[in-house]
């Protein structure tokens, strides 16, 4: 395998850990139902607590999976998933090149 592919790989790891964890992935599904949702929004439809929600936002914003607009005192989110896919499709493609 190369080095392209490898390197591919591992930019991929962080996205790979945002999704790996249910309490995110519940998140990620809740954001594709609506528009957009503030924090009290999906912590009414979840078991978690608020600052629990906020924490697991926080990495799927770091990751580039949710957006965040600040609405007067609330903080609205959003899925915002065309880098992730983007990283997907090339480690589709070089695994595909590369691997088969």
């Amino acid at each position: 395998m190369g080095q392209q592919a490898i390197e591919v790989f591992r930019s991929c790891i962080p996205l790979f850990t945002a999704l790996s964890d249910p309490a995110r992935q519940d998140i990620i599904l809740l954001l594709a139902d609506h528009e957009s949702l503030s924090v009290n929004e999906i912590a009414d439809q979840s078991a978690l607590s608020r600052p629990a929600i906020s924490h697991h936002l926080k990495i799927l914003r770091e990751q580039k999976l949710v957006a965040m607009e600040q609405r007067g005192t609330q903080r609205y989110y959003s899925l915002t998933l065309d880098q992730s896919v983007e990283m997907l499709k090339a480690l589709i493609h070089i695994v595909e090149s590369e691997c088969l």
